[in-house]
Formats: C-alpha cells, structure tokens, sequence
C-alpha cells in the first residue's frame, strides 16, 4: 500500500505563489510518474502536472503552464508544485497522485492512469 500526504496549501492573493508538496510513504519502489489535479466546487477533478519518476519528464496543462512547476526529490519520494502568478481561478482542492504502473508514454493526464491518491489540500486566491 502506498500513502500519499499533500502539505503547502493556504490562502494567497492573486499574483502570488505557493509551493505543494506530497510525500510518498509505503510501496513507493515502483513508481512511474507522479501528477497534480485538481478540483473546483461543483466540477469534475482535471489534470494539473505530472512528472515522470525515472527520467523526469513534465507535461502540464495549458491553463497552468508558465506558472506552475512540478519537480520531484526521489531520495525523499517527494513530488513539488511551485505555483507562481496565481489566480483566482485556481482555487481548488489539489490532489497528489501515483502512478505505480511503468511510464510507456503518452501524456497521463487522465485520472485513471493513476492509481493512489493523496486526501487532498485546498488552495484559495483572492481577487
């Protein structure tokens, strides 16, 4: 089993910058990427970020990229999100997820290309 703990979120001004982590604790010696979603009230939990674990590799979504940044510290099974230039629409819930499949390629910007998920923490930019 594998336990995925999101800390850093809080409430910023629009413009700011707040930094995400999620630490992996448990099964973590498979791992093929780790991603960021997120999810506004009332909405479906879309795709933020992901990188890959072995080589990597970024993909973002087009709403962030610019301003986010995922990087990753595979000593301490760590994954990081720098969100720079916030906005009042990226407040949400953000969730940190694993994928422990092996990394064949493709985006993985899908929900289900994860398989463990973090509880969650809210990020909130005010106007």
């Amino acid at each position: 089993q594998v336990q995925l703990v999101e800390s850093g979120g809080g409430l910023v001004q629009a413009g700011g910058s707040l930094r995400l982590s999620c630490a992996a604790s448990g099964r973590t010696f498979s791992t093929g990427a780790m991603g960021w979603f997120r999810q506004a009230p009332g909405k479906e939990r879309n795709f933020v970020a992901r990188i890959t674990w072995s080589a990597g590799t970024t993909y973002y979504a087009d709403s962030v990229k610019g301003r986010f940044i995922i990087s990753r510290d595979i000593t301490k099974n760590t994954v990081y999100l720098q969100m720079n230039s916030l906005k009042p629409e990226d407040t949400a819930v953000y969730y940190c997820a694993r994928r422990s499949r092996i990394y064949t390629g493709g985006n993985l910007n899908a929900n289900a290309d994860y398989d463990y998920w973090g509880q969650g923490t809210q990020v909130t930019v005010s106007s």
